[in-house]
């Protein structure tokens, strides 16, 4: 299975800002929409992504002056992308790898999609338990 099934359907727009916005800006759009991450541009390019994590860390090491910042200065760059081709266990793999909660899915450099590891784990846990549940079937039918 693909990243492809996991986004396909999905009507919401996804919520992102510009690397010019302040880190308050984008500490607001993160609250607001209750997410974790979203997408930063630069311009109409993808250039990062600004998380609860640049976040925190950021005003660990600043403290609230960094409200004033840039979210480009502080988000983490270049983002990791996967297509819509990508399979589930090797995103999910990538990752873990890479320790990271968010994937743009990126189409011919524009966004198709954005997925949690949450999206991830939810569908392959809901694939596994069709197929305990299919084999249960057949071998009750046996």
């Amino acid at each position: 299975m693909t990243i492809a099934k996991i986004i396909e359907g999905r009507q919401q727009a996804i919520v992102s800002c510009q690397v010019s916005a302040t880190v308050e800006e984008g500490a607001r759009l993160l609250a607001s929409h209750r997410i974790g991450a979203m997408p930063v541009y630069d311009r109409a390019e993808l250039a990062g992504i600004f998380s609860e994590r640049d976040l925190l860390y950021s005003l660990a090491r600043e403290g609230r002056d960094v409200l004033t910042r840039r979210v480009g200065e502080v988000m983490t760059a270049p983002a990791i992308t996967v297509n819509p081709d990508t399979g589930i266990i090797e995103a999910l793999s990538l990752m873990t790898r890479r320790r990271i909660r968010h994937l743009p899915v990126l189409h011919d450099k524009a966004m198709a999609g954005f997925v949690s590891i949450g999206d991830l784990v939810k569908y392959r846990i809901e694939q596994v338990e069709a197929e305990a549940q299919q084999m249960r079937e057949y071998i009750r039918m046996a």
